[in-house]
């Protein structure tokens, strides 16, 4: 099979899945979920024309500086007057209150003067009512949130305004992490001088946890095609996500072990930088696996561009990887044939500038690098030398 472009792999591996089904989440478990249903107003916001201000609701014809009102009352949010304001009268009201029957405006409290049980209106007034009307915010069976929106806490707030208690929304997917290689030691444990940490599981199933996914972590497996085989086989995941052992050498053997099991390979290789070797397939049953090469910036790469639209394509979600044009805080040397991610760092300027640099050293092993990154720069294929200043594409920006 042909590189195909990342673009390419991603409509593959997104276009393969089949959503989880939905399930109703309390509002204090919606946070980053994604919407199946339509959410609907279920009521007006505000229910009842409300005061924006603190001060006196008033009739419009007794809006004159120098008018002196008796005072007819108290409206306060949650205690609202229920008599009208007749004319000549003024009723105390507060920010958020219903605005009591009759009246048309509300006064400032800053442009009165109050004498016991009367009030002076001593200030210029404006054309401004300072009047929340019925249903200014929404209104009974506006749509305020669709299906395939990613929840956040104003998405929340927004929901619960409406009057509801949950949402319904896709399924969390879990999802199986499997790393091999006989090099592997899980941290913590004794480790040989030809071994080194484990340390692409638990990166990513924090990658796989913050995307709404749930992890199952395996320790780490050598090189047993017989093993890797029988935790492939096992049901308990609906994403298989496999590291290492996905290249062409004796020694890799995450893909023969998914063919064994019939799996239809979807997606070879892919032309990128780092991460070529990313594949993806899909057994008979239906549930995918996403194979992610074994170096850590290769790994992060891959779960930036595919693991977290998979993760939102099983919850019937769609994921946009975000890019952003930011200058470059340096010159920057053309490009090859493939489209190369470099590991970078957004920073800010002396005089308050956002730039982005490279770090000079782009091996995919180097963990230091990954770490210290807070951004990838992607440069298409053969794009040409850059200068400082000139605009390039960044992708997860952290400043």
């Amino acid at each position: 099979m042909s590189l195909l472009t990342v673009e390419q792999a991603r409509s593959i591996m997104v276009s393969a899945i089949m959503p989880l089904g939905s399930e109703a989440v309390p509002l204090s478990e919606a946070d980053g979920r994604w919407l199946t249903e339509t959410v609907t107003a279920e009521r007006d916001q505000p229910p009842f024309p409300a005061s924006a201000m603190d001060g006196w609701a008033i009739r419009e014809a007794d809006a004159v500086t120098g008018r002196e009102l008796l005072i007819a009352g108290e409206s306060a949010a949650g205690h609202g007057l229920r008599d009208p304001v007749q004319p000549g009268q003024a009723v105390r009201i507060f920010t958020g209150a219903p605005l009591p029957l009759g009246a048309e405006r509300v006064v400032l409290q800053e442009d009165t003067d109050r004498q016991d049980d009367h009030v002076t209106i001593t200030g210029t007034l404006g054309t401004a009512r300072h009047i929340r009307p019925r249903g200014g915010d929404f209104v009974t069976g506006q749509t305020l949130l669709a299906p395939g929106q990613r929840v956040d806490p104003w998405h929340i707030a927004l929901a619960a305004a409406s009057g509801h208690d949950h949402l319904i929304c896709g399924r969390r997917p879990r999802i199986k992490i499997l790393a091999t290689g006989s090099e592997l030691v899980e941290p913590g444990q004794p480790v040989g001088h030809d071994q080194i940490f484990n340390s692409g599981t638990p990166s990513i199933a924090a990658f796989v946890r913050r995307h709404g996914g749930i992890a199952g972590l395996r320790p780490a497996m050598g090189d047993r095609l017989e093993a890797i085989e029988a935790e492939m086989a096992t049901d308990d995941y609906d994403l298989l996500v496999t590291i290492g052992g996905a290249s062409v050498g004796d020694h890799d053997l995450v893909k023969p072990a998914a063919l064994r099991l019939d799996a239809e390979i979807l997606v070879n290789k892919v032309a990128l930088k780092p991460g070529k070797p990313v594949w993806f397939a899909r057994f008979p049953d239906g549930r995918p696996v996403l194979g992610l090469p074994g170096n850590p910036a290769s790994g992060r790469v891959c779960a930036e561009l595919f693991l977290a639209p998979v993760i939102a394509a099983l919850q019937s979600g769609v994921a946009k990887v975000p890019m952003e044009l930011i200058p470059l805080a340096g010159p920057m040397a053309g490009n090859g044939p493939r489209d190369h991610y470099v590991r970078a760092e957004v920073i800010v300027t002396e005089d308050g500038q956002r730039r982005v640099r490279p770090f000079p050293d782009q091996d995919s092993s180097l963990v230091t690098v990954m770490a210290a990154a807070n951004a990838l720069i992607r440069r298409p294929p053969h794009a040409p030398a850059m200068g400082a200043g000139e605009r390039v594409q960044v992708l997860a920006a952290g400043v």
